[in-house]
């Protein structure tokens, strides 16, 4: 399979917002924004271990919302700050769907949607 028909993906993202970049015809086509997730975080509680489940659930919905945009991934590039990227990864890993997806990460600073795209383009081609 050439890279021009692999489903490729890229994702920036923190534990607050994350923004997939994906092709326009999903295999083949120019990159473009897919679209733009925001984790809100768990608000203040009381409890530590509460607050910690909490947080672990809005963690896994906040994935599982970005995966969606990306049916059957066969290459993604994940960036952004922080470990987030990591636990992504896992989380694709240990989903059936995409388990056998190629994963690549780095680090990086937030930036326009219009550098993200051109960014995933250079690395995917």
């Amino acid at each position: 399979m050439s890279d021009k028909n692999k489903k490729q993906f890229g994702v920036w993202m923190d534990t607050h917002n994350a923004t997939i970049v994906g092709r326009e015809d999903v295999d083949k086509g120019e990159f473009i924004v897919l679209g733009h997730i925001a984790n809100a975080g768990a608000e203040y509680n009381s409890s530590e271990k509460t607050a910690n489940n909490h947080e672990i659930g809005l963690i896994q919905k906040y994935f599982k919302e970005i995966a969606a945009i990306m049916p059957n991934v066969d290459e993604i590039h994940l960036t952004g700050t922080g470990q987030v990227q990591e636990q992504f990864i896992k989380f694709l890993a240990d989903t059936p769907q995409y388990k056998n997806a190629e994963s690549t990460e780095c680090t990086s600073n937030k930036m326009s949607d219009e550098n993200f795209i051109e960014f995933i383009g250079k690395r995917f081609n």
